[in-house]
């Protein structure tokens, strides 16, 4: 079975998408078409909208399902005009928070990923520029770190770091443990200081040796020999320092953040 799915949004389309895509998963054996349509903000765009939708209705003869985070409800109205099934991210929660508040909602659009705090967008920026300053060992200035992640390399360290400070303002350093590392298993000096800030990441050696082909084929950085002995040692060096490491292979991003965040203490709220 397929069905097409649109994410509909005012704004950048990032909270349809994700909440969407939440609930899509727990249909299994369903393959859905996504699409998302970004600011639609006006009559006329979503009167656009509403046509590539019933468009598509027709060309498939399945109903398309939306996803829709508009505030505007004359909008919500154009696009429901498609005939598909409408799923309102905001209309349960409306209603019920007017009531506890005593005040209607505004409508507005662009609130959710607008420019709204400054400060926080700033704190992001300067998050996102130390990690890539510090990826990968390039900078050693730790002392601003929040945390820094350690691990072989093509473990996921430098997307972590970006995701992590892309949306929390999190500053974090990554450094690759080298084979002169692993083969002194012993803790580099550089990192010594700040050894509570420590997190390690490891991974199946398999998953890794497919990573590492990617990016080099046929290299002895690549083999299923050379992978396995790195996390090995890199293993037995996080056990030895009690330094708190987790397994990326079945993990998202999103869910190495949380863990890494409970680990540490970290309360941050996302944008």
């Amino acid at each position: 079975m397929q069905r097409t799915v649109f994410f509909i949004s005012d704004s950048t389309g990032i909270t349809a998408e994700t909440i969407g895509n939440s609930i899509l998963a727990q249909f299994e054996g369903v393959q859905f078409d996504k699409h998302r349509l970004p600011f639609i903000d006006d009559a006329k765009k979503a009167e656009a909208a509403a046509l590539r939708i019933k468009t598509r209705f027709a060309q498939s003869g399945d109903r398309p399902i939306v996803v829709n985070t508009m505030a505007d409800r004359s909008l919500c109205e154009i696009v429901a005009g498609s005939g598909a099934l409408m799923l309102d991210v905001f209309a349960p929660f409306i209603g019920p928070l007017e009531d506890e508040l005593g005040t209607k909602h505004s409508g507005a659009v662009n609130r959710s990923h607008g420019l709204v705090d400054f400060e926080k967008y700033e704190a992001r920026i300067n998050a996102t520029n130390y990690a890539l300053s510090h990826d990968d060992g390039i900078d050693v200035d730790y002392a601003k770190a929040d945390l820094i992640l350690v691990g072989v390399s093509r473990s996921g360290k430098t997307p972590t770091c970006l995701y992590m400070a892309l949306h929390y303002g999190v500053s974090a350093a990554n450094y690759p443990l080298t084979d002169d590392d692993l083969d002194k298993l012993e803790l580099p000096a550089r990192l010594r200081p700040y050894k509570d800030r420590l997190f390690g990441l490891t991974i199946d050696p398999q998953r890794l040796a497919q990573i590492r082909e990617q990016r080099r084929a046929n290299s002895r950085y690549a083999t299923l020999q050379q992978c396995r002995w790195e996390l090995e040692q890199a293993e037995k060096l996080m056990r030895r320092e009690s330094i708190p490491c987790l397994n990326t292979t079945h993990v998202s991003i999103e869910e190495i953040a949380s863990k890494i965040f409970d680990r540490f203490g970290i309360e941050r709220t996302m944008f």
